[in-house]
């Protein structure tokens, strides 16, 4: 698929990952559809954009919930006459210990919140983004792409039975949307980004910092920009569909 022209919706749109996504995108032509909860961070997003000449609109969204996604999807159509590429970046974490024990004692252990929270953003949010966005590709007949934002937490980390199930669902989803779209001329991928370089890890303490990169074989994190340029070639591969690429310095090599 071409960029230039085409309709790019992305959530979590208003920074980090989704605003470095949303500016490699426009810098490339197309228009940028961004979707939040937080209107300050977007409007600073869609500011960005139009500096690169891009049209872009912002649109806040609760993606868990069935009638906001559905109401977005429409009048991102409605705005744009089109709906092209969907990102499906928005996510959230709660990190717990399933079962936390200090002297020999059971001190804590990962509530029902935390879990819910968690499912409800990081994959329930994606099966109602992607399901809606996928049926006004459907009914306008000319195809799309939809990139589901994974995470290297996808095989299990410490802390992040939530986050991890979650991202390991976006990837699983993925191979079966693209399975399951490809006869209306969809293509599906997902991206698992490795630790990068956003406002989380710009707040920890550079003791902390080392012990995240140091088993990076690159010896660094990753940039933003790096995995925008992973989204745009997803897009732009027309033979690209149902898998997962793992951008994260060989981490799990």
């Amino acid at each position: 698929m071409q960029i230039t022209g085409k309709t790019i919706a992305i959530t979590g749109g208003g920074r980090g990952l989704g605003r470095a996504m949303a500016l490699e995108f426009a810098s490339r032509g197309g228009n940028l559809a961004l979707i939040d909860l937080n209107m300050a961070d977007l409007e600073e997003t869609r500011r960005l954009c139009a500096e690169h000449g891009a049209m872009a609109r912002v649109y806040s969204c609760n993606v868990t919930s069935e009638a906001a996604v559905a109401a977005t999807m429409d009048a991102i159509v409605s705005d744009f006459g089109s709906l092209d590429v969907l990102i499906n970046n928005a996510g959230i974490i709660k990190d717990a210990l399933l079962i936390k024990v200090k002297d020999g004692q059971v001190v804590g252990k990962m509530s029902l919140d935390q879990w819910n929270a968690v499912i409800n953003v990081n994959l329930t949010g994606v099966f109602l983004c992607g399901r809606e966005a996928a049926e006004r590709m459907i009914r306008a007949g000319g195809g799309g792409v939809i990139i589901n934002i994974s995470s290297i937490s996808k095989d299990g980390n410490l802390g992040q039975t939530n986050y991890s199930a979650a991202k390991a669902g976006v990837a699983s989803m993925a191979t079966v949307w693209a399975k399951e779209l490809a006869r209306y001329g969809i293509r599906i991928g997902a991206i698992a980004p490795g630790f990068c370089a956003t406002d989380i890890t710009a707040g920890m303490p550079p003791e902390t910092l080392a012990r995240v990169t140091a088993p990076v074989p690159l010896k660094r994190l990753g940039k933003p920009a790096e995995i925008a340029q992973t989204a745009v070639f997803i897009v732009e591969n027309d033979f690209f569909t149902g898998r997962t690429l793992a951008v994260d310095g060989g981490l799990r090599l």
